[in-house]
Protein backbone atom coordinates (compact mmCIF):
# COMPACT_ATOMS: atom_id res chain seq x y z
CA UNK A 1 0.00 0.00 0.00
CA UNK A 2 1.19 3.34 -0.93
CA UNK A 3 1.48 5.84 1.77
CA UNK A 4 -0.36 7.89 0.96
CA UNK A 5 -3.20 5.18 0.96
CA UNK A 6 -2.44 4.98 4.28
CA UNK A 7 -3.13 8.67 5.41
CA UNK A 8 -6.92 9.16 7.11
CA UNK A 9 -8.85 11.37 5.02
CA UNK A 10 -11.19 13.04 7.83
CA UNK A 11 -14.78 14.29 6.05
CA UNK A 12 -17.56 16.06 7.36
CA UNK A 13 -20.12 14.27 9.98
CA UNK A 14 -22.67 15.64 7.33
CA UNK A 15 -21.20 14.33 4.48
CA UNK A 16 -20.89 10.93 6.04
CA UNK A 17 -24.29 11.08 7.42
CA UNK A 18 -25.46 11.90 4.16
CA UNK A 19 -23.94 8.55 2.41
CA UNK A 20 -25.63 6.98 5.46
CA UNK A 21 -28.62 7.95 4.97
CA UNK A 22 -28.81 7.24 1.97
CA UNK A 23 -28.23 3.88 2.54
CA UNK A 24 -30.37 3.21 5.38
CA UNK A 25 -33.20 5.15 3.62
CA UNK A 26 -33.62 3.98 -0.06
CA UNK A 27 -33.65 7.79 -0.87
CA UNK A 28 -32.35 9.86 -3.71
CA UNK A 29 -29.57 11.92 -3.65
CA UNK A 30 -31.51 15.04 -4.10
CA UNK A 31 -34.11 14.23 -1.63
CA UNK A 32 -31.18 13.72 1.37
CA UNK A 33 -28.93 16.82 0.59
CA UNK A 34 -32.29 18.87 -0.25
CA UNK A 35 -33.98 17.53 3.02
CA UNK A 36 -34.48 20.21 5.98
CA UNK A 37 -35.01 19.76 9.12
CA UNK A 38 -38.38 20.80 9.27
CA UNK A 39 -39.54 17.75 7.82
CA UNK A 40 -37.67 15.24 10.05
CA UNK A 41 -40.00 13.84 12.59
CA UNK A 42 -37.53 11.65 14.97
CA UNK A 43 -40.54 11.02 17.36
CA UNK A 44 -42.51 9.04 14.81
CA UNK A 45 -39.62 7.97 12.72
CA UNK A 46 -40.81 9.40 9.52
CA UNK A 47 -39.32 11.99 7.22
CA UNK A 48 -41.84 14.43 4.88
CA UNK A 49 -40.18 14.99 1.67
CA UNK A 50 -42.88 17.84 0.16
CA UNK A 51 -41.18 17.82 -3.17
CA UNK A 52 -39.70 14.44 -4.42
CA UNK A 53 -39.22 13.00 -7.90
CA UNK A 54 -42.43 11.72 -7.67
CA UNK A 55 -44.22 14.29 -5.72
CA UNK A 56 -44.75 14.05 -1.89
CA UNK A 57 -43.91 11.18 0.13
CA UNK A 58 -43.26 10.14 3.79
CA UNK A 59 -40.26 8.09 4.30
CA UNK A 60 -40.37 5.86 6.99
CA UNK A 61 -37.35 5.59 8.84
CA UNK A 62 -35.19 2.29 10.46
CA UNK A 63 -33.14 2.77 14.05
CA UNK A 64 -30.03 2.93 12.34
CA UNK A 65 -31.43 6.22 10.24
CA UNK A 66 -32.55 7.84 12.85
CA UNK A 67 -29.26 7.43 15.37
CA UNK A 68 -27.84 9.03 12.38
CA UNK A 69 -30.29 11.99 12.12
CA UNK A 70 -30.02 12.23 15.83
CA UNK A 71 -26.15 12.58 15.62
CA UNK A 72 -26.04 15.10 13.04
CA UNK A 73 -25.15 18.70 14.38
CA UNK A 74 -27.68 21.30 13.62
CA UNK A 75 -26.24 23.68 12.04
CA UNK A 76 -28.55 25.64 9.55
CA UNK A 77 -31.91 24.93 7.81
CA UNK A 78 -30.62 21.77 6.53
CA UNK A 79 -30.24 18.00 7.70
CA UNK A 80 -27.24 17.55 5.09
CA UNK A 81 -25.01 21.44 6.12
CA UNK A 82 -23.51 22.98 2.83
CA UNK A 83 -20.95 25.55 3.69
CA UNK A 84 -22.98 28.28 3.81
CA UNK A 85 -25.12 26.76 6.78
CA UNK A 86 -26.57 29.07 9.33
CA UNK A 87 -26.10 31.63 7.01
CA UNK A 88 -28.80 34.10 5.18
CA UNK A 89 -27.78 32.45 2.01
CA UNK A 90 -28.06 29.03 3.03
CA UNK A 91 -28.20 26.49 0.39
CA UNK A 92 -27.99 22.66 0.59
CA UNK A 93 -24.75 20.67 -0.24
CA UNK A 94 -24.36 20.43 -3.79
CA UNK A 95 -23.05 16.94 -4.07
CA UNK A 96 -21.01 13.90 -2.59
CA UNK A 97 -18.76 13.51 -4.84
CA UNK A 98 -15.42 13.37 -3.57
CA UNK A 99 -16.25 11.93 -0.51
CA UNK A 100 -18.03 9.07 -2.47
CA UNK A 101 -14.74 8.60 -4.60
CA UNK A 102 -12.90 8.46 -1.84
CA UNK A 103 -14.80 5.72 -0.14
CA UNK A 104 -14.89 3.53 -3.45
CA UNK A 105 -11.38 3.95 -4.24
CA UNK A 106 -10.46 2.97 -0.11
CA UNK A 107 -12.72 0.15 -0.57
CA UNK A 108 -11.26 -0.89 -3.67
CA UNK A 109 -14.67 -0.96 -5.79
CA UNK A 110 -15.28 0.23 -9.02
CA UNK A 111 -18.50 1.55 -11.36
CA UNK A 112 -20.18 1.95 -8.11
CA UNK A 113 -22.49 5.19 -8.28
CA UNK A 114 -23.63 6.63 -4.99
CA UNK A 115 -27.23 5.68 -6.56
CA UNK A 116 -26.95 2.41 -6.49
CA UNK A 117 -27.52 2.41 -2.85
CA UNK A 118 -30.80 3.03 -3.27
CA UNK A 119 -30.48 -0.36 -5.30
CA UNK A 120 -28.68 -1.80 -2.60
CA UNK A 121 -31.72 -1.15 -0.31
CA UNK A 122 -34.05 -2.18 -2.52
CA UNK A 123 -32.21 -5.48 -3.31
CA UNK A 124 -31.71 -6.33 0.22
CA UNK A 125 -35.61 -5.76 1.16
CA UNK A 126 -36.20 -8.06 -2.07
CA UNK A 127 -34.10 -10.66 -0.74
CA UNK A 128 -35.14 -11.11 2.65
CA UNK A 129 -38.89 -11.54 0.67
CA UNK A 130 -40.28 -8.27 1.44
CA UNK A 131 -42.85 -7.91 -1.24
CA UNK A 132 -42.47 -5.77 -4.62
CA UNK A 133 -45.72 -3.47 -3.54
CA UNK A 134 -43.74 -2.82 -0.21
CA UNK A 135 -40.51 -2.35 -1.32
CA UNK A 136 -42.10 0.03 -4.00
CA UNK A 137 -43.69 1.93 -1.87
CA UNK A 138 -41.09 2.68 0.51
CA UNK A 139 -38.59 3.81 -2.52
CA UNK A 140 -41.95 6.05 -3.40
CA UNK A 141 -42.66 4.06 -6.46
CA UNK A 142 -45.79 5.24 -8.36
CA UNK A 143 -45.35 2.27 -11.22
CA UNK A 144 -45.19 -1.60 -10.38
CA UNK A 145 -43.07 -1.82 -13.15
CA UNK A 146 -40.20 0.02 -11.36
CA UNK A 147 -40.30 -1.71 -8.76
CA UNK A 148 -40.08 -5.23 -10.55
CA UNK A 149 -36.43 -4.48 -11.38
CA UNK A 150 -36.01 -6.30 -8.17
CA UNK A 151 -38.21 -8.95 -8.86
CA UNK A 152 -35.64 -11.66 -9.62
CA UNK A 153 -33.84 -11.27 -6.27
CA UNK A 154 -37.01 -12.95 -4.84
CA UNK A 155 -37.08 -15.82 -5.90
CA UNK A 156 -35.68 -17.49 -3.07
CA UNK A 157 -38.39 -16.41 -0.82
CA UNK A 158 -40.81 -17.71 -3.55
CA UNK A 159 -39.57 -20.99 -4.40
CA UNK A 160 -39.74 -21.33 -0.15
CA UNK A 161 -43.31 -20.76 -0.36
CA UNK A 162 -43.83 -23.16 -3.38
CA UNK A 163 -42.30 -26.02 -1.57
CA UNK A 164 -44.09 -25.05 1.36
CA UNK A 165 -47.20 -25.41 -0.51
CA UNK A 166 -46.87 -28.32 -2.03
CA UNK A 167 -45.85 -30.40 0.96
CA UNK A 168 -48.87 -29.48 3.12
CA UNK A 169 -50.96 -30.11 -0.20
CA UNK A 170 -49.50 -33.52 -0.45
CA UNK A 171 -49.76 -34.18 2.88
CA UNK A 172 -53.42 -33.21 3.08
CA UNK A 173 -54.45 -35.76 0.58
CA UNK A 174 -52.40 -38.26 2.33
CA UNK A 175 -50.07 -39.30 -0.42
CA UNK A 176 -46.99 -40.21 -1.36
CA UNK A 177 -45.18 -37.58 -3.62
CA UNK A 178 -44.67 -38.62 -6.90
CA UNK A 179 -40.33 -39.60 -8.57
CA UNK A 180 -37.79 -39.17 -5.88
CA UNK A 181 -38.39 -37.77 -2.81
CA UNK A 182 -38.16 -33.87 -1.82
CA UNK A 183 -34.76 -32.11 -2.70
CA UNK A 184 -33.55 -29.95 -0.21
CA UNK A 185 -33.60 -26.25 -1.93
CA UNK A 186 -30.50 -24.65 -2.22
CA UNK A 187 -29.56 -20.68 -2.48
CA UNK A 188 -28.46 -19.37 -5.73
CA UNK A 189 -26.60 -16.58 -6.61
CA UNK A 190 -28.69 -13.29 -7.89
CA UNK A 191 -28.00 -13.28 -11.79
CA UNK A 192 -25.44 -10.03 -12.16
CA UNK A 193 -27.30 -7.41 -13.57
Amino acid sequence: MAAEDKRRIRFSPHAVGAIRLLLFTGCRLREILGLEWQHVDLDRGLLFLPDSKTGRKTIVLNAPAMAVLASLPHIGRYVIAGAAAGSKDEKPRADLRRPWETICRRAGIRGVRIHDLRHTHASIAAAGGLGLPVIGKLLGHKQAATTARYAHLDIDPQRRASEFIGARLVESMGEVPAGPPAAEVIRLRPKAS
